[in-house]
């Protein structure tokens, strides 16, 4: 059942104690959901915006190991990440696909360099390899990559990550955990935590976002995944407690695919400021970036900085023959991570330094909050947060199941890029079926796009989209491939939406002139 509306129903017939309450419904939150409901556990997560609304969904799009983290010498992050990275090629094939990526080289050194740092790489996957790293020639590297800047280009070296869609994972996510018999439930904020007399965290209180309505859901397990939102929720347990997390923004910008000319994505392994700059070709676009730079305010809608747009420019601009400029940026999204800052934090590490590892903290009320890590790992994040709370609730032991659980909509035949219904994975055949239902679903929403309106009716009743937002930013991703043909769909979209939700015009109204002024930030 994906039901939100029965969802909320179940609530309010049934007075019952929850062994997990997850607060959050990014990519960690839902691994949690996913694990504890997995080992039978009573679960329901409140996510108080949409499934990876904030930073879940503005990733790089990458299954990855992290090069740069073996360049640092973290070899245990990295062998963790290329296991995790292995395990979701295999369980959720439909929406990660193996990816070969190109370093172009210009100096003589460089091709020796990189060759026996990503020899490393392959050997520290082991089974999970998903290729061999390999020297290339100059003619090679331009065949791999056709616009590559061929000035002074020497050759290439080629190697292997993952490539995914971070909202549609955490769609399925969602999904695994409800066939789990977990209530899952978006646009339900947290305003409050319950304390029992001994001053042990015992519950939430929630509100419903949509149809109103406050909540009071008792528990055992209280778990804080809110991402960048972690000090808010342990500000509702200790107001005294200093800050846990640093915030750090990346922005990305996406392109027409004929920047790259082919289907090989791009790796700068050393950027002007010292970091590392991609460009991966996703749903036949070109995401370029990142940038990584602090920043003080936790947001839902993040903004880029002009500087961080001229940067992944002028950057993109050394390395491709045609240079991408403004007028070519069909996109530009900004996230905020939630780094994991050091015990002594004086504010003055950068943010590269800052531990991308992820950091579980029980405090003593019995919350537990769990921060840092990233979208490779998020399995691996669950499985520890749940054993760490079953053993300080002393909730009877089970054995974690989700290394080898596959994910929601995973189908033997592995997803197509070129194809939108692919990430629906076995889904696929609903969506294609509600064509029959209403001719008017099988038309398209825009003509630059596939998207048909059947995908708007399967998200309203299968993936719980409840606003133009939901479903044009992370059902579709319309909005990260073109942020004005969006808007331009806006209308129809509402339309569709109301009629499945019964809203009126002046609902429809509303949804359009949100998203639009919404969009307009992911507009140059």
């Amino acid at each position: 059942m994906y039901n939100r509306e029965e969802f909320i129903r179940l609530l309010k017939d049934r007075d019952e104690t929850w062994d997990f309450i997850v607060i959050g419904g990014g990519a960690t939150g839902l691994g949690i959901a996913v694990d504890a409901s997995s080992r039978g556990y009573r679960t329901i997560l409140l996510e108080q915006s949409d499934f990876s609304k904030s930073t879940s969904c503005r990733s790089t799009k990458l299954v990855h190991g992290g090069v740069r983290y073996l360049q640092k010498g973290d070899v245990g992050l990295v062998m963790e990440a290329l296991r995790e990275r292995g395990l979701l090629l295999k369980n959720a094939p439909h929406l990660v696909r193996n990816q070969r990526f190109v370093i172009a080289t210009y100096q003589w050194w460089e091709k020796a360099f990189y060759t026996i740092g990503l020899t490393l790489y392959d050997l520290l996957s082991g089974r999970m390899r998903m290729g061999f790293s390999h020297p290339m020639s100059r003619e090679e590297a331009i065949k791999r990559i056709p616009q590559i800047e061929k000035k002074d280009l020497t050759g290439g070296v080629s190697y292997h990550d993952g490539q995914f869609d971070d909202s549609r994972l955490a769609v399925n996510l969602m999904q695994t955990a409800a066939d789990n018999s977990a209530v899952t439930l978006n646009h339900f904020p947290v305003t409050g935590l319950l304390k029992n007399s001994g001053g042990k965290v015992c519950g939430v209180i929630a509100e419903d976002a949509v149809d109103g309505g406050s909540f009071e859901l008792k528990g055992r397990c209280i778990i804080n995944a809110t991402g960048i939102f972690v000090d808010d929720i342990i500000r509702m347990d200790n107001k005294d407690q200093k800050p846990l997390v640093r915030p750090s923004q990346g922005v990305h910008l996406v392109v027409a695919k004929s920047f790259l000319g082919a289907e090989d994505a791009i790796m700068v392994p050393r950027t002007s400021d010292g970091r590392v700059m991609f460009g991966v070709p996703w749903h036949n676009r070109v995401i370029l970036g990142t940038t990584d730079i602090p920043v003080n305010e936790f947001v839902l809608e993040p903004k880029a900085r002009e500087e961080e747009i001229e940067f992944i420019l002028e950057t993109a601009g050394r390395y491709l023959s045609e240079k991408p400029q403004r007028k070519d940026v069909l996109c530009v999204f900004a996230g905020l991570r939630p780094l994991a800052a050091p015990k002594e934090d004086t504010g003055t590490a950068r943010t590269k330094e800052i531990s991308r590892s992820h950091k579980l903290i029980a405090s003593k009320s019995g919350l537990v909050t769990i921060t840092g890590g990233k979208w490779t790992t998020y399995r691996k994040m669950a499985e520890d947060t749940v054993n760490m709370a079953v053993r300080i609730q002393k909730l009877p032991s089970r054995k974690c199941i989700t290394y080898n659980l596959m994910i929601h909509g995973a189908t033997e035949k592995p997803g197509d890029d070129k194809n939108w219904l692919s990430v629906y994975g076995s889904d696929s055949n609903g969506i294609t079926g509600l064509y029959s239902e209403n001719p008017r679903f099988a038309e398209k929403l825009h003509p630059s796009f596939d998207f048909t309106a059947a995908g708007v009716v399967w998200a309203v009743r299968h993936e719980m989209a409840r606003t133009v937002d939901d479903v044009l930013s992370r059902r579709v991703r319309a909005l990260y491939l073109d942020a004005r043909a969006s808007v331009e769909m806006a209308p129809a979209v509402a339309s569709l939406m109301a009629v499945e939700l019964k809203k009126d015009k002046k609902w429809e109204e509303d949804q359009v002139s949100h998203y639009t002024n919404l969009a307009s930030s992911y507009i140059l």
